[in-house]
């Protein structure tokens, strides 16, 4: 019997081959066109959210108290920083309606108290601290603003990063949270005036540990780069441990200290 001018076996022959070859095709190459991009919450390799209490384990007395004016022990500051910390004045930042400069995001870490982590929507984390009530939000996939300063949590990009886990060696499995932060309005790296200024980098990695007791620690490591007031980047690891609710939750207002 003929199909044509080719016999109907070679027809059936080949269109079975055909449909294998798309079909191994389609295998190997994941199935089909790709779907949507995950989002970051579906993608998240650690979970953040909750309630967490930082953890006062190094750096105490420049933490709990205000230090005094002209102690920079431990900051890379640079001739311009020094002369510029020199002149704080909690006074005149109270009455400039500056008292949150050491709440901004290159120093909110630092300050005692208590995070609040949530997901706004798929792509936004948001950050809330119980000191100085200040709200930070993570933007993945987002473009940051290209002028002017957006406040003192600055403009924050978020990613999941799998291959560094910056100055601190390889992230944990899974991966760290990275986040970086610009268009900040300048602050103090500690509440007695040590400064950063407006075109400071804040690089932070969040990492979520849990000891087999069942406890969970929050792990932030921040670098903060400021050729204007710094000589180096200014490096520093916080401690968090995880509370099971938000019944110790009290926000608190800003104070020039």
């Amino acid at each position: 019997m003929k199909y044509g001018s080719k016999p109907l076996a070679l027809v059936m022959i080949l269109g079975s081959a055909g449909t294998f070859l798309a079909q191994f095709g389609l295998a190997q190459f994941g199935g089909g066109p790709p779907g949507p991009p995950r989002t970051a919450k579906a993608s998240a390799p650690e979970d953040l959210t909750g309630y967490w209490v930082s953890l006062v384990t190094e750096d105490w007395r420049w933490r709990m108290v205000t230090p005094a004016k002209g102690d920079y022990d431990g900051v890379p500051i640079n001739g311009a920083g020094r002369k510029a910390a020199d002149t704080w004045d909690p006074a005149k930042d109270e009455a400039a309606g500056n008292q949150c400069k050491a709440y901004g995001a290159a120093a909110i870490t630092r300050v005692p108290g208590r995070f609040h982590i949530t997901w706004v929507d798929d792509n936004t984390l948001k950050l809330e601290t119980d000191a100085g009530t200040q709200t930070r939000l993570f933007h993945f996939n987002g473009k940051a603003p290209q002028t002017g300063d957006a406040g003192w949590q600055g403009y924050s990009a978020a990613s999941w990063d799998h291959q560094s886990g910056g100055a601190f060696g390889p992230p944990p499995p899974g991966g760290s949270l990275k986040v970086v932060t610009t268009h900040m309005k300048p602050g103090y790296l500690r509440g007695n005036g040590v400064p950063y200024s407006e075109n400071a980098v804040v690089t932070e990695y969040f990492d979520a540990v849990k000891e087999p007791d069942g406890e969970q620690y929050l792990i932030v490591k921040t670098l903060v780069d400021d050729p204007q007031f710094l000589a180096q980047q200014f490096i520093t690891s916080t401690h968090f441990r995880k509370e099971a609710d938000g019944a110790k939750w009290h926000p608190t207002a800003c104070s020039a200290r």
